[in-house]
C-alpha cells in the first residue's frame, strides 16, 4: 500500500505540472522484496532422488526502486516573444543561482532585468551572461544560439553566443524545484557546447517547451494505482479474517 501510495504521489506531481514550461515527467519504478524460501527449485524431493521443478517461494512484497525523470521532449508552442528560447534536441540552459552555483534547466521563459542581462523568471542569469543595450530594437537568436541585435542606427551588432549543457545520464541529475537541476554523482558531469554541435539540439527563438507529461496516460495510470491500493488493502483484510478465523478455530 505504501508503494502504490508513493505511485499516486508521482503521478499527482506530473499531472499538477501539466503546464509548467520543460517539466519532465516521473515514473516510479518498484522491485519485488526478498522471498521466504519454504522450498528450494532443484531441491530433493524424495528417497528416490526426485527433484523439485519449481520449488516453493513466497514474497515478502514490493518497495520503490527509483523515481525516474523521463527526459522525452514536451510539445512546443509558438509565442513569438523574441525571449522565449528552445531546444530542439539535447541539451539545458545554463543560468546562474544566486549563491553563484550553475543550475541547468529546460525552461526557456526568459526576460530581461533592469541591467539588460537575459534571465530567468525568478532573475538567475542565463549563461554566458549576455546584455542587450538599451538602444536595441529587435532581438535575434540563431539556431547556434547567437545572439545579435538590431540598434536604433540600424546596425546589427552580435553580442554573444549562448552554450548549452548536456550530461551522460540526465535521468540522475538532481531536482531543485523551479524547472532546474544539477548534477550529481549519477548524472555526469556538464558537457559544454554550442548548439547543434557535437550531438547538441539546436535552439529555437520564439517559441516555449510545453510540459511532455500527457493527460491521458496519467489519468490511465492514475485509476490503475488507485485500484491497486484498494486491492492491497482487500487483501490484508482478508489476511486477517483468515488469521482471526485460525485463532477462534485453536481457541
Amino acid at each position: 500500500m505504501a508503494a502504490q501510495s508513493l505511485n499516486v504521489d508521482v503521478i499527482s506531481n506530473n499531472i499538477a505540472n501539466v503546464n509548467t514550461n520543460g517539466f519532465k515527467r516521473g515514473r516510479a519504478n518498484f522491485q519485488d522484496l526478498m522471498y521466504q524460501q519454504i522450498k528450494a527449485p532443484g531441491a530433493e524431493a524424495s528417497a528416490a532422488g526426485t527433484q523439485l521443478p519449481t520449488g516453493i517461494q513466497v514474497g515478502l512484497g514490493v518497495r520503490t526502486a527509483s523515481v525516474d525523470s523521463i527526459f522525452s521532449e514536451g510539445s512546443f508552442q509558438q509565442t513569438n516573444n523574441p525571449l522565449d528560447l528552445t531546444i530542439q534536441g539535447r541539451g539545458f540552459f545554463q543560468v546562474q543561482l544566486a549563491n553563484g552555483e550553475t543550475a541547468y534547466t529546460r525552461a526557456g521563459s526568459f526576460s530581461l532585468d533592469a541591467t539588460g542581462q537575459i534571465v530567468t523568471q525568478n532573475g538567475d542569469v542565463l549563461q554566458p551572461g549576455i546584455t542587450i543595450p538599451a538602444d536595441a530594437q529587435s532581438i535575434q537568436i540563431a539556431q547556434d544560439g547567437t545572439v545579435s541585435v538590431t540598434q536604433a542606427n540600424a546596425t546589427q551588432t552580435v553580442l554573444g553566443q549562448i552554450q548549452i549543457a548536456d550530461f551522460l545520464n540526465p535521468a540522475g541529475l538532481a531536482k531543485l524545484g523551479g524547472n532546474l537541476f544539477q548534477p550529481s554523482n549519477a548524472s555526469g558531469t556538464a558537457v559544454i557546447g554550442n548548439p547543434t554541435e557535437n550531438g547538441l539540439g539546436s535552439m529555437t527563438q520564439g517559441t516555449l517547451e510545453m510540459s511532455n507529461v500527457s493527460m491521458v496516460e496519467e489519468m490511465v495510470n492514475l485509476i490503475a494505482g488507485q485500484r491497486a491500493y484498494e486491492m492491497n488493502s482487500k487483501a490484508i483484510q482478508a489476511s486477517d479474517e483468515m488469521l482471526q478465523t485460525a485463532n477462534n478455530v485453536k481457541r
